[in-house]
């Protein structure tokens, strides 16, 4: 590393200012097309920009909106903001209307943008009366990077709340650094190592581990325009990036064009890392025996600049299913009351360290439930092994609650992974009358796949708990994401349920029929389709055992009640009683009895 350990710099000026006297002539930043520019370049057309902000009367802690189109200039353009001023990098596919809004919101007094960005940028710049400034594409003789105290904020984002306005997550110069160094250290990144940015830089995960870590190490980026499949085997090929980092849905697509090429897996990899969302262990595997090289499992969010455990580099142990040790931050497990607790005993992951920001902008009711003390409240829930490595077993927000039993969809969704045909897979709650919440889950098959629900639903019940069984999994051709890449777990229902065909197939004459009529006396409903689901209409185990009275009333067939649970629908149900035949008894049993009543 050209830069000591030991040393610490104050703020972003400082550091960037050292590594272009300690190398002017390395290479900093590359585009896909193997252009670069290296770092006295860099810190040059950082400081030209800052000239422009003073001119403009924007100085530390002043918020300024950063909106361009993913590359190069993007990035010189986030790294000068953050040096000089407060940057809000925006999202450039949102609509105008949706940046105008974050834009007021979060109080920003100008919008920088590169030789790229659409006219329509400009337009909104006019629209909202804030100077719009653009990156130059040359930097002075004598760059002069601003230095600011490290509690000045460096980055403003939001959180990636889909059910209340999100939050302001302001982060110093301080924070930055640290979660830097953090994440040098734990890849051991140097001037010889080359990241390839496939996150957005207006996520926290692509700005600290994609472009602000290696740079920091004397490193480059490749600055590409966002994940694209063949491009990415073509870039790997031609630039030799050393990592890339990237969400579990992105690994999964560049799984899948990897099963499509004939050529091997790239030999430049000397890791890749996961963040922002749980890797399930089989893409884990895959993705190892594919590229030929381990895969880093780390965990972060926002609020902590990112990263806060990670498993390590061989050749220590790498644990599939866990997050890692802590790379950071303290990290502690608490109780509702906030009490420390002991190792294998779940808990909420609480925080605190000099990553950590000190809390959201104009929020103090969520500050106040966020903060036990000085330890931030993470929202997720997890343990500890007796090794010190954390395992996640969910976020508190995301956990559904079916009929009194707590169900972690991240369980489901590796259930679902391990099927053969699988290629994602999101559960995720649905509103029920008389159990509060449902499960379900969606998920997106291979090419050249087909299966159906009913085939992923017996896959599950040979792997898990019956009450941990989806009552639906719905075959789509794209499950819904985030701008990030992230699966809006909060939002799936509302954003599913609005596809949904509204029109019902009408029963077959005979059982079909019966079992509709049953289903809709007792729900008081009209009567439903074949391929309607008992429990997505509203039905419980209580009705499911009215269910079974009646139907051995009219059949003369013994049904448990499981049954209904395992065959929802009337079309599915009647095959299985036809099956077991008049006067005939189901025998099976559920190895584990489900618990769904309302309590």
């Amino acid at each position: 590393m050209p830069l000591p350990d030991s040393v610490t710099f104050a703020s972003l000026g400082a550091l960037f200012s050292s590594l272009a006297a300690a190398q002017p002539d390395s290479i900093a930043l590359l585009n896909v097309q193997g252009s670069s520019i290296d770092y006295a370049t860099l810190a040059g057309r950082m400081a030209a920009l800052g000239v422009h902000f003073n001119e403009a009367g924007i100085h530390a802690n002043t918020r300024v909106a950063v909106i361009a189109p993913p590359g190069p200039d993007l990035a010189i353009a986030v790294l000068a903001t953050m040096t000089h001023a407060s940057c809000a990098p925006l999202n450039p596919a949102s609509t105008n209307a949706e940046l105008a809004e974050h834009c007021r919101d979060l109080d920003v007094r100008a919008v920088v943008a590169t030789s790229g960005t659409e006219t329509r940028i400009h337009a909104l710049a006019r629209e909202l009366g804030l100077p719009l400034l653009e990156c130059p594409l040359t930097g002075g003789d004598a760059p002069s990077l601003a230095t600011r105290s490290p509690d000045d904020t460096a980055l403003v984002l939001h959180t990636s709340g889909t059910t209340a306005r999100p939050k302001q997550v302001p982060l110093s110069h301080a924070n930055l650094l640290a979660s830097m160094r953090h994440i040098m250290s734990t890849l051991s990144l140097g001037k010889d190592d080359r990241g390839l940015t496939v996150m957005p830089l207006f996520h926290i995960h692509g700005l600290l581990a994609g472009l602000l870590a290696p740079l920091c190490a004397g490193g480059s980026v490749v600055c590409t325009p966002g994940l694209a499949i063949p491009g990415f085997f073509d870039w790997l090929a031609r630039l030799n990036p050393t990592y890339y980092s990237a969400v579990p849905t992105m690994h999964q697509a560049i799984l899948q064009g990897a099963r499509e090429r004939t050529e091997s897996g790239a030999s430049c990899l000397r890791f890749i890392r996961s963040s922002s969302a749980a890797l399930a262990p089989s893409v884990l595997a895959e993705l190892e025996h594919v590229f030929a090289c381990p895969v880093i499992e780390s965990y972060g969010m926002t609020e902590a600049a990112l990263q806060m455990t990670s498993n390590p580099l061989p050749p220590r142990a790498r644990k599939p299913g866990s997050v890692g040790c802590a790379a950071g931050p303290l990290i502690r497990i608490l109780d509702a009351s906030g009490n420390a607790l002991p190792a294998h005993a779940r808990g909420e992951v609480a925080i605190h360290g000099p990553n950590v920001f000190s809390g959201y902008h104009d929020r103090p009711e969520a500050n106040a439930e966020a903060f036990h003390q000085e330890w931030f409240r993470t929202g997720d829930e997890g343990y500890f092994d007796e090794e010190g490595y954390l395992f996640l077993t969910g976020r508190l927000k995301e956990m559904i609650n079916r009929g009194g039993e707590k169900i972690a969809p991240r369980e489901i969704d590796e259930a679902l992974l391990s099927h053969p045909a699988v290629a994602q897979a999101a559960a995720y709650a649905v509103p029920h009358p008389t159990l509060g919440e449902d499960l379900a889950a969606v998920v997106t098959l291979r090419p050249g796949e087909t299966l159906d629900g009913r085939d992923l639903r017996d896959h599950l019940f040979a792997r898990l708990a019956d009450f941990k069984v989806p009552s639906e999994i719905r075959v789509v051709e794209e499950i819904p994401k985030g701008p990030s890449g992230k699966v809006q777990r909060l939002a799936l229902a509302s954003i599913l349920e609005a596809t949904r065909t509204t029109a019902p197939v009408t029963t077959r004459p005979g059982l079909e029929t019966t079992i509709a009529e049953i289903w809709a006396e007792l729900l008081a409903m009209p009567c439903p389709g074949r391929h309607d689901n008992f429990f997505r209409l509203g039905g419980d185990s209580l009705l499911a055992m009215r269910v079974v009275a009646r139907l051995q009333e009219k059949t003369g067939v013994d049904l448990l009640p499981a049954e209904i649970f395992r065959h929802p629908t009337p079309a599915e149900l009647a095959a299985r009683m036809e099956g077991i035949g008049p006067g005939g008894t189901a025998t099976r049993i559920p190895a584990r009895p489900r618990k769904d009543s309302p309590s």
